[in-house]
């Protein structure tokens, strides 16, 4: 019966999101309904009175099996390390809905907490740690749509824990106006922790989970340093917004980011879930939540397309990108990253420069789409536990004080797949002792035809034409990628996921001869293309690409590059061994300059970070297109100096190539 209505109600939710123009969202439900299988009860809520005043909580047995198929899965690792998890000290949990946290301009936001509870249902007596997770995407919708909130959360409040979700201001039953990490709203994020170390139910000891938009706001929550935070734990976090996933290269994103918007705007419009209004106050924030959306969302939406200020970087993205408020956290951070993931580059940028500072941090980098790393069901394939068991462990540990003197042991600071040998691999930092190996284009490619050289040799000089072809990137794991996974959510086969050679007919293409031995690489990619352009201007869509013996060609990252912000900061720049190795461009109107008629000119493309290993027999190589669909498109004014013929050249003269943190094994 649970599960039948948990799949009548995600199909309603779908069906609203739908209405506000969103795609992404029928996929975020679909994989929380899977999500939502392996939990291990459900809760009845009550209203938001004192705790003790708990309503019982039923069972459910076919949740229950769920999770113990999910333990066996997760036994070996279990037994291969001396740490095992704590069993459950409660056995149910309540839920106090729509707690009042007002903040200090007067609006007033809502929060959902689950307490734990006994058998009877009745709250615990007790004051508990309190895992905090703040969301824009209606508290009451996500009890439907676990993946999107990173998991079932009753595992840690069955172990002593006590869990706070909150909605954003301007979001789901919060009052206010949404802003999207504006000031206003992150110091709300901070003021939410703070109200939550205060209260009676809360031992003063806190912690923040959650992934994307929730990991993004522990960032900032953190930064602000609220009294009695102790960690926090965010999958998928952004770290620069605007080249994470805003305008990769340049181009703006139209895969994501108006999915995204839509989603916000579609689930602020759902009346709460958990209980019936006693007030006007919902009137009143549905009333806020459209004005919101006319005065922020749609506005910004047109004046970014239209080549406004949105289309450049500058102050407003700044303010909403967590890399340029890491350096004020100091909490320990366990990351959950995605090797196919919105928020590939951020990531590991974050975590980067926690480790550089010495705070407790590890990472865990997996095969993972943006839902797949937000659900966090795969975590445990790692070999470290389970998505909860790991957020057990370290809370336990840095929240509730609990000695673990093996969890460094067992624990490395970064864990990450490693692409072409299925491999899960270890390492202390993530670029670190990497050497810098380049290898140079050499002849000409033609579209759909001829491939051209990646040498370390000697190489042949050559120029390759790339047409303005609207459909490259289609049939591609980019399509994946740029809508946070909803091309893989319905379980079916895409041939598109696991072979780039098709799209690949649609550019030039550069490979090396079949390798003689493996070649290893893990961190960014540079790829510096000279290149001429008919109108002086264009898009790089490069992919770097693992071919096998049978013609097979697995993408193993990507990344674009307008041809007229192709300006360099160097000293924001990374190098390696004296090479480039991942170039920060400007993405301002003033740095903004088109090549002259006939003008040739070195190119940087940042290709973004991954782990992988070429065997012995395959082929390292790049496709290079002037399309990356449905990712990427130019602003307005942009659009017809897009469409255009880039030639690529590379000679003596000319050296084109790409350079990669090479590994040494």
């Amino acid at each position: 019966m649970r599960r039948s209505l948990t799949r009548l109600t995600a199909a309603s939710v779908a069906v609203l999101t739908l209405t506000a123009g969103t795609v992404a969202a029928v996929a975020v439900v679909d994989h929380g309904v899977e999500d939502a299988r392996t939990t291990s009860t459900s809760t009845t809520t009550r209203s938001a009175s004192a705790p003790a005043q708990g309503t019982v909580e039923r069972g459910n047995a076919s949740a229950r099996k769920s999770e113990k198929a999910g333990a066996a899965r997760t036994t070996k690792v279990a037994r291969a390390a001396a740490w095992k998890p704590r069993p459950e000290q409660y056995p149910k949990t309540v839920t106090v809905p729509e707690l009042a946290i007002p903040m200090d301009d007067g609006v007033v936001l809502r929060g959902d907490l689950i307490l734990p509870a006994d058998a009877n249902g009745k709250a615990i007596n007790k004051k508990f740690p309190v895992v905090t997770t703040i969301t824009a995407y209606n508290k009451g919708v996500q009890q439907y749509a676990g993946g999107l909130a990173g998991g079932n959360p009753t595992y840690l409040v069955k172990r002593g824990y006590a869990q706070l979700t909150v909605d954003a201001r301007g979001t789901g039953t919060s009052g206010g106006r949404w802003c999207a990490f504006c000031t206003r709203e992150d110091v709300d994020f901070t003021a939410v922790m703070q109200w939550a170390h205060e209260q009676s139910w809360s031992n003063g000891s806190t912690a923040m989970a959650g992934p994307s938009y929730m990991g993004i706001a522990q960032m900032f929550a953190a930064a602000g340093r609220p009294d009695g935070l102790k960690a926090i734990f965010p999958q998928v976090p952004a770290a620069d917004v605007y080249r994470d996933v805003v305008a990769s290269g340049g181009q703006l994103d139209v895969g994501f980011i108006p999915l995204w918007l839509g989603l916000v705007t579609a689930t602020g419009v759902i009346p709460p879930f958990t209980s019936a209004p006693k007030d006007a106050s919902p009137l009143v924030n549905l009333v806020d939540h459209l004005v919101g959306a006319g005065t922020f969302t749609v506005p910004l939406i047109l004046k970014a397309f239209t080549g406004g200020e949105p289309a450049y970087d500058g102050p407003f993205y700044k303010q909403r990108s967590p890399i340029n408020v890491a350096g004020k956290i100091t909490v320990p951070t366990f990351f959950v990253s995605g090797e196919y993931d919105l928020f590939q580059r951020g990531t590991p940028l974050l975590f980067e420069n926690l480790q550089k500072r010495g705070v407790p941090t590890k990472m865990i980098i997996g095969p993972w789409n943006h839902l797949q790393a937000s659900g966090g069901e795969e975590v445990g394939k790692a070999g470290l536990g389970t998505l909860s068991e790991l957020k057990l462990r370290w809370f336990d540990h840095y929240v509730k004080g609990i000695a673990d003197p093996a969890l460094d042991t067992d624990i490395p600071p970064i864990t990450y797949f490693e692409q072409g040998t299925s491999a899960w691999r270890t390492a202390k930092t993530w670029v670190g002792d990497r050497k810098a190996a380049s290898y140079r284009l050499s002849g000409t490619s033609t579209t759909g035809g001829t491939e051209g050289g990646l040498t370390q040799g000697a190489v042949t000089a050559g120029s390759s034409s790339v047409y303005p072809i609207p459909v490259a990137g289609l049939c591609t794991r980019s399509t994946d990628q740029w809508t946070a996974g909803a091309l893989s959510a319905g379980g079916f086969q895409n041939p598109c996921l696991t072979d780039n050679a098709l799209n690949d007919k649609a550019g030039a293409v550069f490979r090396t001869a079949p390798l003689s031995k493996p070649v290893a690489l893990q961190g960014p990619v540079n790829a510096r293309l000279y290149v001429s352009s008919n109108s002086g201007d264009g898009m790089l869509s490069v992919a770097l690409e693992d071919e096998a013996p049978d013609g097979t060609v697995s993408r193993l990252t990507g990344g674009w590059q307008v041809i007229s912000h192709r300006a360099l900061d160097k000293s924001r720049s990374r190098y390696l061994d004296g090479k480039l190795i991942q170039p920060y461009h400007p993405f301002t109107r003033a740095a903004q300059v088109k090549l002259a008629k006939g003008q040739v000119a070195p190119v940087d493309v940042e290709l973004f970070p991954t782990g992988a290993k070429l065997l012995p027999g395959h082929r390292l190589r790049i496709a290079v297109q002037a399309f990356d669909v449905p990712h990427l498109a130019p602003v307005l004014p942009d659009l017809l100096s897009t469409l255009t013929v880039i030639t690529v050249h590379n000679s003596a003269k000319y050296p084109s190539e790409i350079t990669i943190p090479g590994r040494k094994d």
